[in-house]
């Protein structure tokens, strides 16, 4: 097992990777910017190294200075957490040039499902069908190329970025008039994300459920595909709760059990073509008949991990360590016992009422809930703290479990309903989306598990 390892990341996935090496008596090592210096993260770690300004481009997304607070602290194993550089191969290779290991995939996978045109390609040559869309690049100046795609396509489209993430720049065209603003709107959006301006087009299923599959695959070769998640409530394609297992009706009755040993097996072929090694996560959409497309492979740990570690009773950071170490998979992670249900929500600082606009602030009053049954809060900000214009305004996940989903259901209400948030700005009061995330859980859709991808938009527009 590693002796040091650096985590390259900032907030509540630093301080989540943190207790999991100090559990395991692993030394730890934090980076921060000018704006994290007192953050929790840093506070947690053994050791910490300033890496630059506040600014992400300046500091998190500054390969250079992570690696060299690798080089300095001696860190022997480097953990990215999710986003930033977390599926940079430029960082992998910079971090295994200075003597320690990345804790990811190898390289091959990481450029073939950092970019989701090859993705794509990596699934049909595993007989996994991704949507109809178009086959390369479409360069968004070429507007006959554009048209004659959504003609062969059909409408309503999806329009992607290819190096995008966490739903950055996608847009749905639903009028060949939407075409031209769309296309170019992603392009620069991806430019400005990821450097790379450069679209596709993918059709946009009717009523659509975003189902996942988390993968964990040793050195040894051998892997496990774990119980799926649902992560169909969104707001601007992003995800806002997620749970586990997934209520739709098509893995109900006689066949659920074998659709869902089928996804897996489906999710494990994706990512092996490619010599996978380590925790991922393979995406799928299903339409409104229940067939499931795929959409994209995500190489590194999810946001919304905890579901799945509630449900197994599985550390996927332990996991990982373990794996990227050289130990095989244990048979606990092999033949895990799936108990219960989880539901996560993500708490933001953010106003639903205004498309849910980032509202940054100082946190005056942050108290969680205490001695409730089945609930885990990870964070990484404290009372007293800021939520920064300069990063994701996420405050906190709450994660509930419970013997069943209705009990899943009541107890993360509970607890966010005993959650005591005071976020306030220059003037004033700032809101947060807490009492948005209960609407969502007391939605009839929601509660019957019928719902899809366009639930929040339907509730933003009723009356």
């Amino acid at each position: 097992m590693f002796k040091k390892v650096l985590v390259a990341n900032r907030g509540e996935i630093a301080c989540r990777v943190l207790r999991t090496c100090e559990r395991l008596n692993i030394a730890t090592v934090a980076v921060f910017s000018d704006a994290d210096v007192t953050a929790p993260h840093v506070a947690a770690a053994d050791e910490a190294y300033r890496i630059g300004a506040a600014p992400v481009k300046d500091s998190y997304l500054d390969v250079a200075a992570v690696v060299a607070a690798v080089v300095e602290s001696g860190a022997d194993a480097v953990h990215p957490g999710y986003g930033l550089l977390s599926e940079q191969r430029r960082f992998a290779e910079a971090v295994a040039q200075a003597g320690a290991t990345f804790i990811g995939p190898p390289l091959d996978a990481l450029d073939a499902f950092g970019d989701k045109l090859t993705a794509r390609q990596v699934a049909r040559s595993v007989g996994v069908a991704p949507p109809p869309g178009s086959e390369g690049s479409v360069d968004v100046e070429d507007l006959e190329r554009l048209r004659a795609e959504v003609e062969r396509i059909g409408l309503p489209v999806l329009i992607k970025a290819t190096s995008g993430g966490g739903g950055i720049g996608m847009q749905i065209v639903r009028d060949l008039a939407e075409l031209e603003r769309a296309a170019r709107t992603c392009a620069d959006r991806g430019k400005a994300a990821f450097g790379d301006a450069r679209v596709y087009l993918e059709r946009y299923l009717d009523a659509p459920r975003h189902i996942e599959v988390q993968v964990m695959c040793g050195g040894d070769g051998r892997s496990v595909a774990l119980v799926e998640r649902e992560c169909s409530v969104q707001r601007r394609h992003q995800k806002i709760i997620e749970e586990s297992p997934s209520p739709a009706s098509f893995f109900g009755g006689p066949e659920g059990a074998a659709r869902r040993d089928e996804l897996r097996r489906r999710a494990l072929e994706v990512v092996l073509a490619k010599g996978y090694r380590g925790a991922g996560t393979v995406e799928f959409v299903a339409d409104a008949a229940g067939e499931l497309y795929f959409l994209e492979v995500n190489a590194r740990l999810q946001v919304e991990h905890p579901v799945t570690e509630a449900v197994t009773g599985l550390d996927l950071v332990e996991l990982q360590l373990r794996v990227a170490a050289g130990e095989p998979l244990p048979e606990a992670a092999l033949q895990p016992e799936v108990r219960g249900h989880a539901i996560e929500a993500r708490i933001y600082a953010e106003d639903p009422a205004k498309g849910f606009l980032p509202q940054p602030g100082k946190l005056e009053r942050l108290r969680w809930p205490q001695a409730l049954p089945g609930i885990r809060i990870d964070t990484g900000v404290v009372e007293g703290g800021e939520v920064t214009q300069f990063y994701d305004p996420m405050i906190a996940k709450v994660i509930a479990h419970g013997q069943t989903r209705a009990q899943a259901i009541e107890r993360l209400d509970a607890a966010l309903a005993a959650t005591e948030l005071v976020l306030t700005g220059p003037k004033g009061p700032r809101a947060t989306n807490v009492e948005f995330l209960r609407q969502v859980l007391r939605h009839p859709d929601f509660c019957a598990g019928t719902y899809d991808t366009g639930l929040v938009e339907r509730m933003m527009r009723r009356p």
